[in-house]
C-alpha cells in the first residue's frame, strides 16, 4: 500500500501545472532553440512530477525523500535553464517573471515537504 498518492499530494499537482506552463513556453520560443534549450527546459520540468509519483511509491519515508530531492534538484535546474533562457533573450521577461515565480514558489514546497518527511 502506498504511503503517499501523488495525484493528491500538492506539490504533484502544482508541479503538473508549472511543466503544462513550461510546455507552453517552449512552444513559443524561436526554432532554432527547440532541441536546444527548450528541450532542456521541458525534460527538467517533467522530471519534477515524474520523481515525486515515482517516489510515492516507495515504501519507506526515507526513500520517498530521495525522490523528492531529485525533484527539487530538477527544480533548481529547470531555474538555472529559465535563467540562461532569459540571459540570452530567449524568454521575454515577463514570461521569465512569471515563470521563475513559480519554480521557487515549488522548490520551498517540495523543500518543506522533504522536512516533514524527517
Amino acid at each position: 500500500m502506498l504511503n503517499h498518492n501523488f495525484r493528491q499530494l500538492r506539490i504533484r499537482v502544482d508541479s503538473v501545472e508549472l511543466t503544462k506552463a513550461i510546455y507552453q513556453f517552449t512552444q513559443k520560443c524561436p526554432g532554432e532553440h527547440k532541441f536546444g534549450l527548450s528541450s532542456q527546459l521541458y525534460r527538467a520540468a517533467v522530471s519534477i512530477p515524474s520523481n515525486i509519483a515515482e517516489g510515492s511509491a516507495r515504501k519507506t519515508n526515507k526513500d520517498f525523500s530521495h525522490f523528492l530531492t531529485m525533484s527539487l534538484g530538477s527544480a533548481f535546474e529547470l531555474e538555472t535553464q529559465m535563467i540562461v533562457a532569459q540571459l540570452c533573450a530567449i524568454v521575454p521577461e515577463y514570461d521569465y517573471q512569471n515563470l521563475i515565480q513559480r519554480i521557487q514558489v515549488l522548490q520551498k514546497q517540495i523543500s518543506a515537504f522533504i522536512d516533514s518527511l524527517q
